[in-house]
């Protein structure tokens, strides 16, 4: 594991510098969750956060979902929300180091947070972690990709190359139901693995 990033990571947590931290689920990954029917699904949330999207799905019947942050806190506040949320489906390990394979992968603020030189390995990862026609969804920032992050920004066109060798491009257009403050800064994908 990369202790530099946990470090990092732990001291945003410790320090309550969590500007990302809407409280609740963002609505249009709520919107996406509540089409799903199929109950079965495993799913992973990478760099989770305090991942509301897990506590969401969670709470409408999804046993299968594992949360991952390479940051020790969010994972314990989630397991303060909800006390009988499996141990093991609480992933403190390095998104990079993971060796699994799930059917739904949901990205929340995780792409844009990790340094962009990471970028090509973030697409291959997501790759190896995905069954075959298993889906990556979520949402990306669209503004200019500056040095100054995270967050780190990208857009349509990036994103496009980037992903389009591993995966079947089925959605990647402006969030129209964003949260009042990142109305205009989103993207919403949902890619499917090749």
């Amino acid at each position: 594991m990369n202790e530099i990033n946990k470090i990092y990571w732990e001291n945003r947590y410790a320090k309550d510098q969590t500007g990302w931290n809407i409280g609740y689920v963002s609505t249009p990954l709520k919107n996406y969750i509540d089409q799903l029917e199929d109950k079965s699904l495993k799913i992973l949330i990478p760099g989770a956060g305090n991942s509301y999207e897990a506590e969401y799905l969670w709470n409408n019947g999804f046993k299968h979902v594992y949360v991952l942050d390479v940051a020790q806190q969010p994972l314990d506040n989630l397991k303060s929300r909800i006390p009988d949320f499996p141990e093991k489906q609480l992933l403190n390990v390095d998104f990079f180091e993971l060796r699994d394979t799930y059917d739904l992968i949901i990205e929340q603020t995780f792409f844009c947070a990790l340094n962009p030189s990471l970028r090509e390995k973030y697409v291959e990862q997501m790759h190896q972690l995905l069954k075959p026609k298993g889906k990556l969804v979520g949402l990306f920032f669209n503004f200019e990709l500056t040095e100054d992050g995270p967050p780190f920004g990208g857009n349509r066109a990036e994103y496009q190359s980037r992903f389009e060798s591993k995966f079947h491009i089925k959605v990647l257009e402006p969030s129209i139901n964003s949260i009042k403050q990142r109305q205009g800064k989103e993207l919403f994908f949902i890619f499917e693995n090749a």
